[in-house]
């Protein structure tokens, strides 16, 4: 897997570090993943990440040792552990602790487990550091907003990618196939695109499956005359992108299906005229929400209109609609989200489009390719 360069990964962890002392801790001990790579680029599936005064502390297994000496040779703030045989961890995170001294560690409190805390809490009572927890959430998360220009680049490309993975499915999908099937196409299309993987289980509904946004792929033959929502997403160098289109099988489209589906493609492009920078996430969604009223679907619209995406397919920002005592916080340069409205009947069925976008100086950007009509 390509790494961020390492001009990007100082510019974050220097971004870091105000960021952790305006939360009054002496130390920040980083376990969600996604937040972990977004730091220093390392994508095994254990480790911690410690952010100290004196620079970055990366921890993990013996199977990932390479991986974090080179990690370490490549960027000087950045020390790596080894956990020796017979430790673990966490008691390597522990002993890294009690050295420094650090008198207030942050956690990410979403994500540590109460068991892991109550573990780390008995070690360090042990090691009478005398520190204390304290939860601290988002602040990784903040600076993964604004995706830089590597990001940018990135997602550019997948989104391209995954564009060119689109015009070869569209064509495969035909009556006699089923869903499960198609979806496996899917997927091999994607590896052949050059995504490391899926970035989730591809969605193929038809018929009326199509009224349940997130089916789950299943026996169902595709029958001429169906809507069929094909919902995939790819990861590349990491990073996620999200697309979904909805064809009809066969014979040409009935008056409804064509209604419907244009109702949705009008209500995309006038969430994507409206995003600017400074506009809340949930004034978008009502943007594409009063363009389906307008043709007397809004009640069919029963999800948010978009998400955002980056190193996980589900992150901030969100747009949504309104709640009482919610705020969404607004849209800024930098951001890349998802804008895919959709309408759902049971029994009948659904239609959803959705792409990629990011918010450039300049205003949005398409980085999926959209659909022109």
């Amino acid at each position: 897997m390509t790494s961020a360069p390492a001009e990007f990964l100082h510019a974050r962890w220097r971004a870091l570090t105000p960021a952790v002392q305006a939360e009054g801790v002496d130390a920040l001990v980083i376990a969600h993943r996604a937040n972990i790579a977004y730091l220093s680029s390392f994508f095994g599936t254990a480790g911690l990440l410690v952010a100290l005064p004196d620079g970055l502390h990366l921890i993990s297994d013996s199977r990932y040792g390479e991986t974090l000496r080179e990690r370490a040779a490549e960027l000087p703030w950045l020390t790596a552990s080894v956990v020796p045989p017979g430790s673990t961890i966490d008691e390597t995170l522990i002993a890294l602790l009690a050295r420094a001294g650090a008198r207030s560690i942050g956690i990410e409190g979403d994500v540590v487990t109460l068991r892991q805390h109550l573990d780390w809490t008995a070690r360090l009572t042990a090691a009478a550091s005398g520190a204390e927890w304290r939860p601290v959430d988002g602040t990784v998360e903040r600076l993964r907003l604004r995706k830089d220009r590597w990001e940018v680049a990135t997602l550019r490309e997948a989104g391209r990618r995954l564009s060119d993975v689109a015009k070869c499915i569209i064509p495969k999908a035909l009556a006699g196939l089923a869903e499960r099937d198609l979806a496996a196409e899917i997927e091999w299309e994607l590896r052949r695109a050059g995504f490391d993987k899926p970035a989730f289980d591809t969605i193929v509904a038809s018929g009326p499956n199509a009224a349940v946004p997130h089916h789950r792929s299943g026996d169902r033959v595709l029958a001429d005359g169906d809507l069929v929502v094909i919902d995939f997403g790819g990861m590349f160098r990491g990073y996620a992108v999200d697309m979904t289109r909805t064809v009809v099988i066969g014979s040409a489209w009935t008056a409804r299906q064509r209604t419907c589906w244009q109702a949705v493609w009008e209500a995309q492009q006038a969430a994507f005229a409206a995003v600017a920078p400074g506009m809340p996430g949930d004034e978008v969604d009502d943007v594409a929400r009063r363009s389906l009223e307008a043709a007397g679907l809004a009640e069919a619209f029963g999800h948010g209109l978009g998400h955002g995406l980056g190193l996980e397919v589900h992150e901030q920002p969100r747009l949504a609609r309104r709640r009482p005592g919610v705020s969404l916080g607004a849209l800024d340069t930098g951001m890349v989200f998802t804008l895919e409205p959709g309408v759902y009947f049971p029994g009948w069925g659904g239609i959803r489009i959705e792409d990629d976008v990011w918010l450039a100086e300049a205003g949005p950007t398409w980085l999926t390719e959209p659909i022109e009509v």
